[in-house]
This record gives C-alpha cells, sequence and structure tokens, in this order.
C-alpha cells in the first residue's frame, strides 16, 4: 500500500501468521478464517482471534488494505464477496488478491494433473482477463500485478506424482524455472499472480 499502517482486513487467514505479520508491524488487522481448528491456532500460537467469515457482511469498519492470499478460488459466492471488497475499502484503499494462473506454463506443461486445479477445493480459476472483468463488475480496477516466483516450483513438485505417478525433482525444478522464465517479460503467465486493484 506505500503505508507503514492502518487497517488491514485479511480474508481467508488461516492460522494467522499473516494477519499476526501485520499485528506486528504496527497496522490494525481484522482476521477472518472459516475453519474453527485454524482459527484455535492462531489464538494458541500468537494471541490473536480470528472471526469466522461471515462476519465480513456484518463489518462497519473501512479498510487500507484488504487481502486474500489463495482464498478466492475456494469463495462460493464470490460477487456477494465483490461487493463486500468495494464496501469495505476506504477510498484509496487497496485490495490483494493472490490466485493460481492456468495460463502459466506450468500449467500448460501439466495440464490436467496440474495440482492447482485441486478439485473440488478450487471452485473458480482466474486469468488476467477474466480477474479484470470480476473486479470491474463490482466497481474495482487493477493498479498492478506481481509475480509468485516460488509457487511455479511448488505447484510443480505437487504436480509431478499426478503425471508420471512418482515425485520427479529434477524435471519439478526445471518446468518451475522454465514456467517463470516465460513469466518474466509477461507477469500474467506467470504460476500464481497477485492482482492490486482499488475502487474505480
Amino acid at each position: 500500500t506505500g503505508m507503514l499502517g492502518g487497517k488491514v482486513l485479511d480474508i481467508g487467514a488461516g492460522t494467522g501468521a499473516f494477519a499476526n505479520e501485520m499485528k506486528q508491524a504496527g497496522w490494525d488487522v481484522t482476521a477472518l478464517e472459516p475453519d474453527e481448528n485454524a482459527r484455535q491456532v492462531a489464538g494458541k500460537n500468537y494471541g490473536m482471534k480470528l472471526e469466522p467469515e461471515f462476519v465480513l457482511f456484518d463489518l462497519n469498519e473501512r479498510y487500507d488494505a484488504i487481502t486474500l492470499w489463495h482464498v478466492l478460488e475456494h469463495i462460493h459466492n464470490l460477487h456477494e464477496y465483490g461487493e463486500q471488497f468495494k464496501r469495505l475499502l476506504k477510498p484509496g484503499g487497496k485490495l490483494f488478491i493472490a490466485v493460481p494462473n492456468y495460463e502459466s506454463g506450468d500449467a500448460g506443461f501439466y495440464s490436467a494433473a496440474w495440482a492447482a486445479w485441486d478439485v473440488p477445493r478450487h471452485l473458480y480459476h482466474f486469468t488476467s482477463k477474466s480477474m479484470k472483468s470480476f473486479l470491474l463488475l463490482h466497481g474495482l480496477q487493477i493498479l498492478s500485478m506481481k509475480p509468485m516466483w516460488f509457487d511455479s516450483f511448488y505447484v510443480s513438485m505437487l504436480s509431478e506424482p499426478y503425471k508420471t505417478g512418482k515425485q520427479n525433482l529434477p524435471r519439478a525444478v526445471f518446468k518451475g524455472l522454465s514456467s517463470n522464465a516465460a513469466a518474466v517479460r509477461n507477469t500474467s503467465k506467470c504460476s500464481s499472480v497477485i492482482y492490486v486493484a482499488e475502487k474505480v
């Protein structure tokens, strides 16, 4: 965001690691997580109280930043969430959405064996074009796209057993490197992409 502090809403906070980092950095953090066990771990490890995800629709705060780290693809009521992003962002606030990208080099190589399809847990998949359309539908526009370089290696390692029946670490590393090489000049080809958006 370019800010040293403010209010941040982390949706799909897991066990609270990112939310805790933001809290330690001086941010006022609201963290939502649907899994009760994960919320309990966050409380035990960080002393943080994470709220269930349905609290999103009752929030009255406005936030400088809203984050979803590999979360949007899991959400059933996608467009209801999109409306909340717009409602809850302050003017000039930033929305950060990280999602896998099925137009990446590793997705093309592994095809149906690409681990990031993650059926049935991943309900939606996005390209830069479809993400732009989704956000515009809810009064938001993409400011920038950031590559997630590590994801190509991680997803390739997970995909190898699906493709060949066994792990092949050297090939997974090679495919991760080649996927990243293709994305150096075109972030929309990266294995996973962080979209930074704001209100139109």
